[in-house]
């Protein structure tokens, strides 16, 4: 495999190891109020805002590959840049049109939201973090329509700024 490839992919798995831990410390102390105020209006920012977000937090790490080599530190900055992307669609996507989650069997943050949970399931994009730091909590959910079922356009029909 591309050592650009290699440092894309640890740059997203690194991503979502991060978006657990920094959702679950927005639970004990990290932006606590504005956290709470988000959980009370239950809406996101859109796309835009929420990329803003991730990319910010993503700052102090995007160089980090260059010092394996020029390679690398491409492949992880792009690796970030995507992954900041990606997360940003998640979330807008679970506060607008959770059953569009196709990635995963239960949209874990809108449940987060919807259950009001304080202390599972911090996982945005992908739930693997709550399973292995054991903090997801199994809801039911069962959407009336799947993914299948709407156009492909309507994954595109969210809030983006």
């Amino acid at each position: 495999m591309p050592v650009w490839l290699c440092a894309f992919l640890l740059a997203f798995f690194v991503g979502t190891f991060v978006e657990y831990w920094g959702h679950r410390m927005m639970h004990t102390f990290l932006l606590k109020k504005k956290h709470a105020a988000h959980h009370r209006d239950g809406w996101g920012q859109g796309w835009f805002g929420e990329f803003i977000d991730y990319f910010v937090g993503t700052i102090p790490v995007l160089g980090v590959g260059f010092f394996h080599s020029i390679e690398a530190g491409f492949g992880f900055l792009a690796g970030g840049l995507f992954y900041a992307a990606w997360a940003a669609y998640s979330h807008q996507l679970q506060h607008e049109r959770p059953e569009l989650c196709f990635w995963l069997r239960r949209p874990v943050h809108h449940l987060h939201h919807q259950q009001h949970m304080w202390h599972h399931n911090f996982g945005i994009s992908f739930s693997l973090w709550d399973h292995v730091f054991r903090t997801y909590k199994y809801v039911e959910w069962s959407p009336q329509r799947r993914p299948r079922d709407f156009p492909l356009r309507t994954f595109f029909q969210i809030k983006w700024f």
